[in-house]
């Protein structure tokens, strides 16, 4: 009897022990040397004990959690229990300016998150998943993309996120300081580590993020602070651990160290004791080996002589237009060196296309390895030329999936170059005209409408100045890697403060997109774009160009008359046959009549358009009949009937294109200042 009463009492003593340990489960990570981590995806540990959960992979994902699961409460309808962690981090982008996705730390109730995508999912939900209650959830987001369909507030945030990439809370991300409670902005794609402290007090039900750079002491107000009860959404046991993905840009996430602790403050990390970030920018040249004066010295003035030939002979090739004011654009001035090489000499093997405003090239930045598109505009006039740079590069700072990322500039001689990321798929219209050998599906076609006019919409309402492009037409819009619509080739476009008038008066764009009021008073609004977006729906669904010259038709106007006849859905697209949604092509074409409309003030706004596509909104029941009787003419016609069709083209010195005007002077126009 004694020896089991003695047995039960060991057996009580050493669940008490395990029980103590789960509550007061701890570990510290200073470098990962070694460690036993659970990785999936592109992550690795590297030699010297880095955590590197991407590399130069596009649209991939990774995952890198702790082995066993942690217990967070006692039951399944217990309170969770308070924890906090603490990590160092560093976002390294191939370019300083463009970065990938960004990093999240994740509490999952599995490993590896299965089903999560790449680029703006961070790793962690698909469009199915994302905000599901059932996922269990929590992750702090450190996030270097804006995705307006997460109602992300920049591109450069710290967020809560529950159950998905909409967050609880966010903020751009900085830090206040201990001394006045000055808030300080951080770069998250610096490339520098910087370190984050993730506390959760479970009897206050309040969750709180800091950040700061890691020569600076926490601070005790921290950055999001979340009043939130955490134990729906935690199970008795979870994984821990980080999640991170890329995009169409080369960017490496790294975790220096990471320290965890239940009930409890994770312990400090020793700054001293973490590993060093890989060297960023060209290696130190090697040293030259000692050798004997006399050949020293005949070899460097045989070196120098030559030199100096090479050297005038390499200016005067590469020879750029350079102003002191040009310095404070930093990197998004490019050296015309760089770009030769690239293009491969712009060689006519590399050449993506031309048009009326430029021949554009593919290349690869020798540096970086970047793929870029490079369209190479001619100028003359120097007049303007200032304030037409500032505008280049303020719109080389819009960020939406949406659009291709203007790069930066170079100017050279008598010629101005614009930098893109180069869209693997080129632009939409090969796939739409004349026989295309390959011919986009409706589900295709309706995914670039709406992605289109999501990136429209970010550059009328959603960024920090009114951008109106000038220019929307299918061979503006280029397909990336997944066939997703990106809108490019912002040459044309011209800013405003929100609330201001715009105050341009030189007709520039293409011939079938142009609103009739643009014609008449050469002023551009968010109207305009409207009015081109509406063409660019017809064309797409019918696989027609907006003007056909050589058949005497106006696209808008074949369409209405179908419409007139009750058979719009005859004005589709014949390669498609009856592969298609039929509500969302009669959707498509009808609100491209409505945008289409003769009066600026009946057309809707692209916040409407995006409701319109996503069926938030259903779109209004009206007629032909009515529209036509509320003035819907068809611009295109009204326009032209001020100046035809034939002076209006002669009023720039142009060749008609399969009815694309492209005009010199219209460039001249440009670059001189025209507004």
């Amino acid at each position: 009897m004694s020896f089991r009463i003695v047995l039960m009492v060991r057996v009580l003593f050493s669940l008490a022990i395990a029980a103590s340990q789960e509550l007061n489960f701890n570990f510290t990570y200073s470098g990962f040397r070694s460690t036993n981590l659970s990785l999936d995806g592109l992550a690795e540990l590297t030699s010297n004990g880095l955590l590197r959960l991407t590399n130069e992979t596009k649209q991939r994902k990774s995952h890198a959690f702790y082995p066993n699961p942690v217990t967070f409460k006692n039951s399944i309808n217990s309170t969770a229990f308070s924890f906090s962690t603490t990590f160092v981090f560093a976002i390294i982008p191939e370019y300083a300016t463009v970065s990938g996705h960004g990093i999240a730390f994740v509490i999952a109730p599995t490993r590896g998150l299965p089903g999560a995508l790449a680029n703006q999912y961070l790793g962690l939900f698909n469009k199915t998943s994302n905000g599901n209650q059932t996922n269990h959830v929590v992750a702090v987001e450190l996030d270097t993309i804006y995705s307006s369909e997460f109602n992300d507030i920049d591109d450069n945030h710290v967020g809560i996120d529950i159950n998905g990439l909409e967050s609880e809370r966010s903020a751009s991300a900085g830090y206040y300081s201990q001394l006045n409670g000055m808030f300080t902005n951080l770069t998250l794609i610096s490339g520098h580590p910087m370190q984050v402290w993730m506390e959760y007090d479970g009897k206050e039900k309040q969750l709180d993020v800091t950040i700061a750079p890691i020569d600076v002491d926490k601070s005790s107000r921290p950055l999001l602070a979340l009043s939130r009860d955490l134990s729906p959404i935690l199970n008795s046991s979870m994984y821990i651990g980080f999640s991170s993905s890329t995009g169409s840009v080369f960017t490496s996430h790294y975790v220096l160290g990471w320290s965890f602790k239940m009930n409890g403050l994770a312990e400090a990390l020793d700054i001293s004791r973490l590993p060093k970030l890989p060297r960023v920018g060209p290696k130190k040249t090697s040293k030259f080996l000692t050798i004997g004066l006399p050949v020293l010295c005949l070899s460097l003035v045989l070196v120098a002589v030559s030199s100096i030939s090479y050297a005038i002979r390499r200016r005067r090739k590469f020879a750029e237009v350079l102003e002191d004011w040009e310095l404070d654009y930093g990197p998004h001035r490019f050296n015309f060196r760089d770009l030769y090489i690239a293009t491969k000499g712009f060689r006519d093997e590399e050449l993506l296309g031309s048009g009326g405003f430029g021949r554009v090239y593919k290349g690869v930045l020798p540096t970086s390895k970047i793929q870029i598109a490079v369209k190479r505009v001619s100028h003359e006039s120097r007049q303007g030329m200032r304030e037409f740079v500032a505008e280049i590069v303020s719109i080389g700072r819009l960020r939406h999936r949406n659009l291709v990322p203007l790069l930066g500039y170079c100017r050279r001689k008598g010629e101005l170059l614009l930098v893109y990321d180069y869209m693997p798929n080129g632009s939409l219209d090969k796939y739409l005209y004349d026989q295309p050998t390959v011919a986009l599906n409706w589900s295709q076609r309706f995914r670039v409408i709406k992605g289109v006019a999501s990136g429209l919409l970010y550059l009328h309402e959603e960024w920090e100045q009114v951008v109106i492009h000038r220019d929307v037409k299918a061979s503006n819009v280029l397909l990336d890697g997944e066939l997703n619509g990106r809108l490019g080739d912002f040459g044309l476009a011209r800013l405003y403060d929100h609330g201001t008038d715009p105050q341009t008066t030189h007709v520039v764009g293409t011939l079938g997109y142009l609103a009739p009021e643009h014609a008449r008073t050469g002023k551009a609004t968010t109207s305009t774009d409207v009015f081109a977006f509406g063409a660019f729906l017809l064309e797409v669904a019918s696989g027609r160009r907006p003007i056909q010259p050589t058949e005497d038709i106006i696209l808008v106007d074949w369409v209405f008359s179908r419409w007139l006849g009750g058979e719009i859905l005859e004005a589709g697209d014949p390669n498609l046959g009856t592969e298609y949604i039929a509500e969302e092509m009669e959707l498509v074409l009808k609100l491209g009549l409505m945008c289409s409309h003769s009066e600026p003030a009946a057309r809707p706004s692209m916040r409407q358009v995006v409701q319109f596509l996503e069926g938030n909104v259903p779109l209004p029941d009206i007629s032909p009949l009515c529209l036509s009787a509320s003035g819907l003419t068809f611009s295109h016609r009204e326009g032209f009937d001020e100046f035809a069709i034939d002076d209006f083209a002669n009023s720039y010195p142009s060749s008609m294109d399969t009815a694309f005007a492209r005009s010199s002077s219209v460039t001249e126009s440009l670059l001189s200042g025209g507004r």
